[in-house]
């Protein structure tokens, strides 16, 4: 992935990572464990959160990410090598309207 996409990733991996904070339950409450933020345990570390994006098209629907990787078929590839580039391979990212397509 090229720098754009990869920040554009984070973003919504922070998304991600932010909706495991839970509010107090009681801000004004007299103990200190109702005033407290709480954490929900993450199921995904980064990796993990690419590959459900990629392969989980619910959990992608859900967090509004789109990631696509493809194999470049015989007619880009010839473009690419008169271009004099090494990519074999389309990743396209997808994200509020974003969409960023780089080789790899």
């Amino acid at each position: 992935m090229n720098k754009e996409q990869e920040e554009l990733l984070d973003e919504v991996y922070l998304a991600y990572a932010d909706s495991h904070w839970t509010s107090p339950s009681n801000p004004n409450g007299k103990l200190l464990s109702e005033q407290l933020f709480g954490v929900i345990p993450m199921e995904h570390s980064k990796e993990s959160f690419i590959n459900e994006i990629k392969t989980n098209s619910k959990f992608s629907k859900k967090w509004g990410l789109k990631i696509e990787e493809r194999e470049l078929n015989v007619d880009e590839l010839n473009i690419v090598n008169l271009l004099k580039q090494t990519s074999t391979k389309l990743i396209t990212l997808e994200y509020n309207g974003i969409k960023i397509e780089s080789y790899e």
